[in-house]
């Protein structure tokens, strides 16, 4: 593509020592037909051979200070193209075509509902080394078609206009933590989100080598104390939460006992908040048990329908809403923690990590 020619599409990849994963992205990315591409690889410091990588498949390199938010801004702010793609290092495209589809799919969007403030992601598959766990992939896989709150994030792909990037104010660079979902979120809040066609694999290594079920509880903890303001969690446990990352199975254990320990810090008074609003917080996603009923008959049957969810929003949705029951789901998530954390002490001083 000869550089005076303006790319149709800016596709910007966040890396750190992304030298293994990253070659099979930009071959696929190299395969694409029918629309003309630049590619930037946004690089926080890599000291393996990401660069040798990205220059050898004709990409360019945005260099920042590591952070997944700063090297995205950056590469943004470099882009050529009106339509900005932001996929991690080891997504997979599937299509030769799913960029062109999804770029038209984008705009037929934009042209229908009359204005720009749109964001599109792929629905997710899961690229496993291993064959356990069937059915908390295919819940997650499907999960990821939805557009519900705090169903989106950066593993999906975030297409979007360049114009309404810089609008929203880009990446949150100010935390180290949730860049994506808090973009995400105020993407919900300001224009309207959609899935695009054709699905976008991403590796299942971090689950695989942490522990799926204690990745997606430490997942869950995240997202619960962002939403409730509880962001002495995230100044405490940087170090320790950044020092899991591919390093073998997750260890609970040290998280329950710093969040009791915050909580104690903080007084009766605070920490009853804290549960009062963890309470509210559980009680708001408990759409996800009737949307698992769902997955479960869809595993079991092949069927892609949602009665339960369905059922949820009609029904149940507004019961949830109630503040009075904030308090007995508030009680029953502090029994849940503190079984949990017994539960991990014990398992993981015997070495049963998974």
């Amino acid at each position: 593509m000869a550089d005076s020619v303006e790319p149709e599409l800016s596709v910007i990849i966040p890396a750190i020592n992304e030298a293994k994963s990253l070659p099979l992205l930009l071959r696929g990315l190299a395969q694409q037909r029918e629309i003309r591409l630049e590619i930037i690889v946004a690089d926080g410091g890599s000291d393996d051979e990401t660069l040798i990588c990205a220059h050898q498949h004709g990409a360019l390199v945005a260099r920042s200070q590591a952070g997944r938010g700063v090297q995205m801004n950056t590469a943004a702010g470099l882009a050529r193209s009106p339509h900005l793609l932001f996929l991690h290092a080891d997504s997979e495209l599937t299509s030769p075509t799913q960029l062109s589809v999804a770029l038209t799919t984008f705009k037929e969007a934009c042209h229908r509902l009359g204005h720009r403030r749109i964001a599109g992601h792929f629905r997710l598959r899961f690229r496993r080394s291993e064959q356990r766990n069937g059915l908390a992939y295919h819940y997650y896989q499907e999960k990821s078609g939805l557009n519900r709150p705090e169903c989106t994030n950066g593993d999906q792909g975030l297409m979007i206009a360049g114009e309404f990037f810089r609008r929203l104010g880009g990446f949150d660079e100010s935390l180290w933590f949730l860049e994506d979902q808090r973009l995400a979120e105020t993407v919900r809040r300001h224009g309207t989100w959609i899935t695009l066609p054709g699905d976008l694999y991403t590796s299942a290594r971090r689950f695989e080598q942490e522990g799926l079920s204690r990745r997606m509880i430490l997942s869950a903890l995240i997202m619960n104390f962002h939403n409730i303001g509880f962001l002495e969690f995230f100044h405490r446990a940087r170090a320790l939460y950044r020092n899991h990352d591919r390093s073998g199975p997750l260890a609970l254990s040290p998280l329950f006992q710093l969040i009791d320990q915050l909580n104690r810090e903080a007084g009766a008074t605070v920490a009853r908040q804290r549960w009062l609003a963890t309470g509210s917080y559980v009680l708001g996603n408990s759409w996800q048990i009737f949307f698992f009923l769902d997955t479960l008959i869809g595993y079991l049957f092949g069927t892609g329908r949602h009665p339960f969810l369905a059922t949820y929003d009609l029904v149940f949705k507004p019961i949830c809403a109630s503040k009075i029951l904030a308090y007995p789901s508030a009680a029953l998530t502090w029994l849940w923690f503190q079984s949990s954390w017994k539960y991990f002490i014990v398992r993981e001083r015997k070495g049963l990590m998974r």
